[in-house]
């Protein structure tokens, strides 16, 4: 990562500055390393931490009827037509399938494989005793889709010192569906050194410690009474989690999956510490943990201020990508009377009055306006203007923060994430003038 302190004359400069550092932020940086483009990458924790590790393409659509696909594809046709400014209607559907390949292949290079069923959504079991469709699947927890598929008998183990995982709710939720499907708890504290209470990521770094694989086995094998198949919270390492349930497996002589968690979550951790640590051996140039706070464009190029006070640095590139996220990550902000994007100050696509940003039910089917509130983009994913045009030549948008979606209802947001940054990345590529040099002063 980049550390030292810079003046406007010493600045950091590259084809291309990345804002923000969730799964669209780090995906762009991927796609334009690959792209021979020198990369520098700006943000503060992304929405990766929230990841339960699953990718989506599309899951759900219309929203208000709640209708569930098995074939992601259709669902993304269905989408660009009837919703045609959603962003997944300005690509071709070889284009996302493109993008999320060369990040899935990046993944598994980094000992973080990802299994898919051909080309459609797989089923598996929620950590809420239900289930969902999604489209790849970490190999960790691969095992509990063909376990819920042919409904073998499956033992469902909790942790007393995980208190937000819930075996016994899993199972509930399951059981009718799933008859043979049981649950334990088992209390770690004397065959683990833990503490009463942990969270998710402090228990998988303990998972990794010497001897604890071991005594996990001893303390599951008396409970599995026939079972074939363990799942078990998504916690069984940080690194080494294939190797743990490789061991548990042979040892155990079953089956073993993972299942995703809460947040602070360990599938959403691994993506973070593979992207960041991936990347940074490409050449990416990080700026973490640091928000982009100013920017100045002159001569052609962007001049972005990294941080504030004595340990701002500053970045020069010729083209940025804004992935900045919505509101939790300060990509948008909601003002009394509007919603504003604070950092270009571009215009945001959103409901007339602030009245309207919600509906009447809380609970109401069709989702909330505000929802779909962002940035309007052209076909080569700039955002436009008051006027309706790029309100640059060589500002992107990528992720969540594009208007007229609703991923997390639509069961879209790996996908749009990364294809969005992918198209991004490929017209500023179809733009950047050969051999340019950007300049220093």
């Amino acid at each position: 990562m980049v550390t030292s302190m810079t003046t406007k004359d010493a600045a950091t400069t590259c084809d291309l500055a990345i804002i923000g550092c969730g799964l669209s932020g780090m995906a762009a940086a991927l796609f334009a390393v690959e792209k021979g483009f020198s990369v520098a990458q700006a943000g503060v924790s992304g929405g990766m931490i929230f990841a339960t590790g699953l990718l989506d393409v599309m899951g759900t659509h219309p929203i208000e009827t709640g209708h569930g696909w098995v074939d992601p594809w259709a669902a993304v046709d269905a989408v660009s037509e009837d919703i045609p400014d959603h962003p997944y209607a300005r690509m071709k559907p070889e284009i996302i399938k493109e993008s999320i390949a060369s990040v899935i292949s990046f993944l598994g290079k980094n000992d973080l494989p990802y299994v898919k069923n051909g080309e459609l959504n797989s089923e598996i079991l929620t950590l809420l005793g239900t289930s969902k469709f999604s489209y790849y699947i970490p190999q960790t927890m691969w095992e509990g889709v063909r376990a819920l598929k042919k409904k073998r008998p499956c033992l469902i183990v909790g942790f007393e010192e995980l208190k937000d995982f819930n075996a016994a709710q899993i199972v509930g939720g399951l059981t009718r569906r799933w008859p043979g499907l049981r649950w334990k708890n088992i209390c770690l504290r004397d065959t683990i050194n833990v503490s009463s209470f942990v969270s998710g990521d402090i228990l998988a770094r303990d998972m990794e410690m010497p001897g604890n694989v071991k005594n996990l086995v001893r303390r599951i094998g008396p409970h599995l009474n026939g079972a074939e198949a363990v799942g078990l919270p998504a916690v069984l390492g940080m690194k080494r989690h294939r190797k743990i349930i490789e061991t548990l497996s042979r040892e155990l002589g079953v089956k073993v999956f993972e299942i995703p968690t809460t947040p602070l979550s360990v599938p959403g951790l691994r993506l973070i510490e593979v992207f960041t640590e991936g990347l940074a051996e490409r050449g990416v140039r990080q700026f973490f943990p640091e928000r982009i706070v100013s920017w100045k464009n002159t001569d052609g190029a962007f001049l972005l201020a990294a941080g504030r006070g004595t340990g701002k640095k500053w970045i020069r590139s010729e083209g940025v990508i804004l992935a900045t996220g919505r509101f939790w990550a300060h990509g948008l902000r909601a003002d009394r009377d509007k919603i504003r994007e604070p950092l270009f100050d571009l215009p945001v696509h959103q409901p007339e009055k602030r009245a309207f940003w919600h509906r009447e039910d809380f609970l109401d089917l069709r989702g909330h306006p505000v929802n779909r509130a962002g940035l309007s983009i052209d076909d080569q994913f700039r955002p436009l203007n008051r006027a309706g045009i790029p309100a640059f030549e060589k500002l992107f948008a990528a992720g969540s923060i594009l208007a007229h979606q609703d991923w997390m209802r639509m069961k879209c947001g790996s996908g749009l994430a990364i294809s969005s940054a992918y198209a991004a990345v490929t017209a500023f590529s179809n733009m950047k003038a050969p051999h340019r040099k950007i300049p220093r002063n």
